[in-house]
């Protein structure tokens, strides 16, 4: 039987559709997306899919059914690294350090630095440590999730929802007081 009780695919089932299609699957990942980080993450989670919601698609197109959640999987993945840059972009900007001479910048820059600090202090250790070890520390994502032992689409999840908290922080800085 290709489901169990649940109504989900047998494990085994997408085992074997992961023997049979990943290399397969890789390859026009890689074509899409361009990055091997991307391209790991895509296909974990559409086999996960597979393994929740695999049993919607007949036997005879269970390949095909494979490639489009990939190819939906990759677009959502694409668009939110699009919104991370563009949201890392304008924290940057936002705590951007320009050098002058004058006494008014610079306590303007320390104002701003440690609004940051504060922000920055304000969210769960487990997105703090995702921002220190990639802004600060300059780590890919894929070394912060070796670092912790975790898979990649939790660490991008985490810096993605701490960009956006930092940000509404930093942009609104007396209701976080």
């Amino acid at each position: 039987m290709a489901t169990g009780n649940d109504g989900k695919l047998a494990p085994e089932i997408v085992h074997q559709l992961f023997e049979q299609h990943a290399a397969e699957l890789r390859a026009f990942l890689t074509g899409l997306l361009r990055d091997h980080d991307f391209v790991d993450e895509v296909i974990q989670l559409t086999f996960s899919k597979a393994l929740q919601s695999g049993n919607q698609a007949k036997e005879e197109t269970r390949k095909g059914w494979l490639f489009k959640v990939a190819y939906h999987e990759s677009m959502a993945l694409l668009r939110r690294s699009k919104i991370d840059k563009k949201s890392l972009k304008n924290l940057c900007h936002t705590t951007a350090v320009y050098w002058t001479e004058k006494p008014e910048h610079q306590l303007l820059e320390n104002e701003n630095i440690e609004q940051v600090r504060q922000a920055l202090s304000k969210l769960p250790e487990n997105q703090q440590e995702v921002v220190i070890a990639r802004i600060y520390q300059n780590k890919t994502f894929k070394e912060i999730a070796q670092e912790y032992e975790l898979p990649l689409g939790t660490v991008l999840t985490r810096m993605r929802i701490a960009i956006k908290t930092l940000s509404k922080q930093l942009d609104n800085p007396a209701e976080n007081r």
